[in-house]
């Protein structure tokens, strides 16, 4: 193992749901205004996801008062609370940017079904 490796083994997060393009996720991120903290909660779709190791990102998209919003995620941060997945989007691609040109209904996704 490199020794950079084994500086970062134990910065990873293992508390983290398996991520995918398409989902819906809620990102509980820590916020500092003035002298006070605060949770503030992200929801949209993962539009991309970000290499892997301790650099990983996630690039969340959502419609907030008809103007489309993106915020990208270090995974690993220590501002990130928690990340919660809403639902599971059916998708063909890595990469969502065809939501970009989409507001309203064509920018939803299908859910992705599980084997029951």
């Amino acid at each position: 193992m490199n020794v950079l490796d084994e500086i970062v083994a134990d910065q990873l997060r293992t508390d983290l749901p398996e991520l995918a393009s398409g989902d819906t996720v809620r990102v509980s991120a820590r916020v500092i205004e003035g002298g006070k903290e605060r949770i503030q909660i992200f929801e949209g779709v993962i539009m991309r996801l970000r290499r892997g190791g301790i650099t990983r990102s996630i690039t969340v998209r959502k419609i907030a008062s008809g103007v489309g919003v993106e915020r990208t995620f270090k995974v690993n941060s220590p501002r990130i609370e928690k990340i919660d997945v809403v639902r599971h989007g059916k998708v063909r691609r890595a990469q969502l940017y065809f939501l970009r040109k989409r507001v309203g209904k064509s920018a939803t996704l299908r859910e992705r079904r599980t084997g029951t």
